[in-house]
């Protein structure tokens, strides 16, 4: 009966969501509570607003300033946080002298088109106009937007739209400009702002213009006239006035390029060069690029039939991961994504054991980009290692644009939580596993495999019987501090070191014969039942997230049926209520691969549907937050699907599919685009 409740309860919050949508679209018409949905191009990311004319924010992926004072209560110490870059989505529209506001709208209405990556606000003005605008982050101009305008006249009308530049207090010495570039008979007009951020580790460059879709660039005497004021030190505006006869349209966009110092030598002009291709690109050939992009991105995807609030469900968290994510950027995605500041957007284990697993399956193109980003900053892991007295290679708990530790001081995670180092090397040689390529593993995979089976090697503790033992870290139970032996980090060395075993056979290399001998004798520690213990002193606390069950999956070291059922009985209802989403992924697999649907099921809603949020459903971390969106919580979720439901494995032999099984209410389940030969497995229901 509490479980019948629960769903019910459950199925009144999506309902207040207010969504309707198919498989590809959600649709909404009420905006309380609004968390908005990103849209991102794996270098810009735009969060939503609900206020009209309007965006949240845009996040520079990895641009960081550094020397920021850390958020914790009395703490001094200094932490890089990701850039919230300039404004340049908030625009206000005026007709007939009014401005355009909530009050003075009806039939408003949000369609998140995940298919081509568009968001698209409509509504009624007064009965006097019908007004749509979709905002794209262009994939194929990655470091540009572009938002398309339509305003359908019931009766004739005056329109002034007023397009921004908005810094902040965090942008220094702004330089604020518009001018109209020549080139031949073209005419080009371009606003910019240009600042350097607080702390003066960059500097950034906007631009923007107003597009004219049916006015070819040299007729500018058909232009309205834009007419250009510098507000403050922080704001700067273009704006036009526009006459707009009864039953007739106007279209017209706004664009808009934002770039950095970390990217561009000269990013001031690069901004510009990106919003005058904007400018003279036509609209249906720009916007087919950004559509043909997500088209192919779209060739790996998941289809469930019988079940449209999970497809949705599904595919928001898909849809998400490659917004994010960009193919040969050699960069890795964030807890948040694009999304927000939050985690001060570093990276961490999440981007390997959460978010990179789907990536792999799906699109092996971005799934490299998460390993390269890791061989780049292999140097700074090098040193660590050798700064703390290690061999090898000691990645960073918290890593940003240097590949440095960039955890705050206060936090132990910074100096204890060494599992992440494990999580690369597994990431590594799953990336081989998958794409047999054998020149990558000897150039970048094998140098980061064989210095993480290094760094195990001196930092295990020999015992006196000849066991091995890592003392005094943090696991993935993050409660549980300065534990000896804890169970996921143990595990996850041991099978770092035997991946390194594999690797170097590989490419040919000498084996080291202490990643055996330490592999095999690493401690992990058991009650008397059986039952796998949490680290060495381990008591029945409450935990975190899944720790013990990882053992199971992914890492394949426990895998009789007695121990992993054990487990999963003992350590769910040890989990912390309300804690990190992707704890009960890791349940819902196992129970999958032991055979137990419904179980596999229930525990497939309960890692996502209470974090979810409205009006779109976009995932938080913890039960209640409004803080979104949780690529890490995605990550686990599309992993149910993927290695649960579907039945997928990892393999030294590929991908392989053993024992899919489907929940009861799925008519289907199609996978596409699978591996490097795309496969496509169909899973029906009997």
């Amino acid at each position: 009966m509490k479980t019948l409740l629960k769903y019910l309860i459950l199925l009144l919050a999506i309902e207040s969501f207010g969504q309707k949508g198919d498989g590809w679209n959600i649709s909404i018409q009420k905006d309380e509570r609004y968390s908005g949905v990103v849209l991102a191009n794996g270098r810009l990311g735009i969060l939503s607003s609900e206020r009209l004319f309007e965006i949240n924010h845009v996040i520079l992926n990895n641009v960081f300033e550094q020397g920021l004072t850390s958020s914790a209560p009395g703490s001094a110490s200094k932490v890089s946080r990701i850039l919230k870059g300039m404004n340049f989505g908030n625009l206000e529209m005026y007709i007939d002298d009014e401005k355009i506001t909530k009050e003075n709208i009806s039939s408003w209405q949000q369609t998140l088109n995940m298919k081509e990556a568009s968001l698209t606000t409509s509504f009624m003005f007064r009965h006097k106009a019908k007004i749509s605008y979709t905002i794209y982050a262009l994939r194929n101009v990655p470091y540009s937007a572009y938002i398309d305008f339509n305003i359908q006249a019931n009766r004739a009308l005056t329109v002034r739209v007023i397009g921004k530049i908005e810094g902040s207090s965090s942008f220094k010495n702004p330089i604020s400009t518009f001018r109209t570039l020549w080139d031949k008979e073209t005419t080009i007009p371009v606003m910019q702002t240009v600042a350097t951020t607080d702390k003066g580790a960059h500097t950034i460059a906007t631009s923007a213009s107003f597009v004219w879709h049916d006015i070819n660039s040299t007729r500018e005497h058909l232009r309205p006239q834009l007419k250009y004021e510098k507000v403050s030190k922080n704001l700067n505006q273009i704006w036009f006035d526009k006459e707009v006869k009864k039953g007739g349209n106007l279209t017209f966009a706004w664009t808009a390029s934002e770039c950095s110092s970390q990217d561009f030598n000269d990013p001031a002009s690069e901004s510009e060069r990106f919003v005058i291709n904007n400018l003279v690109t036509p609209k249906a050939t720009l916007l087919n690029g950004h559509k043909q992009l997500w088209e192919e991105l779209w060739e790996g995807d998941i289809v469930i039939e019988g079940d449209m609030q999970s497809q949705r469900d599904v595919r928001l968290a898909l849809y998400h991961l490659y917004s994010f994510g960009r193919a040969g950027s050699d960069l890795s995605i964030a807890p948040m994504g694009l999304s927000s500041q939050n985690y001060n957007g570093h990276i961490f284990w999440d981007a390997e054991l959460w978010i990179y697993p789907p990536l792999l399956m799906l699109n092996q193109d971005i799934a490299e980009s998460l390993v390269n980003y890791r061989f780049q900053r292999l140097e700074p892991a090098q040193k660590k290692a050798d700064n703390f007295g290690f061999k090898g290679a000691m990645f960073p708990w918290e890593s940003d644009d240097s590949g440095e530790e960039a955890t705050p001081t206060w936090a132990l995670t910074g100096t204890l939580e060494h599992h992440i180092t494990s999580d690369v090397a597994i990431a590594f040689w799953n990336y081989y596993r998958v794409t047999k390529d054998l020149e990558w593993l000897k150039e970048k995979g094998f140098p980061v495999i064989k210095d993480i089976a290094d760094f195990w090697v001196s930092r295990a503790k020999k015992n006196c019987d000849g066991s091995y033992s890592i003392i005094n870290v943090i696991g993935a139970n993050e409660n549980a501090v300065n534990v000896d032996d804890n169970a996921f980090t143990n595990g996850a060395a041991i099978t770092a070191l035997k991946y390194a075993i594999k690797a170097a056979k590989e490419v040919n290399c000498v084996v080291d014969p202490k990643w055996d001998a330490v592999a095999n004798r690493i401690k992990i520690h058991h009650f008397n039942d059986g039952t796998t213990k949490e680290h060495s002193t381990y008591n029945g606390a409450i935990i975190k997230q899944a720790d013990v069950n990882l053992l199971a999956y992914p890492l394949n070291i426990v895998s009789d049926t007695s121990t992993i059922l054990r487990d999963l009985i003992y350590y769910e209802p040890k989990l912390e209520h309300g804690g990190p989403a992707m704890g009960k992924a890791i349940l819902s697999v196992l129970y999958s691969r032991l055979g137990d649907v419904d179980n596999a099921y229930r525990l497939f809603k309960d890692c996502y549907e209470p974090y979810k949020c409205g009006p779109f459903g976009a995932l938080a971390e913890n039960i209640g937050s409004r803080k979104t969106y949780f690529a890490t919580g995605a990550g686990g979720m599309l992993q149910t699907v993927l290695f649960g439901f579907a039945g997928l494995h990892l393999t030294d032999d590929g991908i392989i599919q053993k024992s899919p099984a489907l929940p009861r209410d799925w008519k289907s389940l199609t996978i596409k685009g699978v591996g490097p030969e795309k496969k496509s497995y169909v899973i029906e229901q009997e």
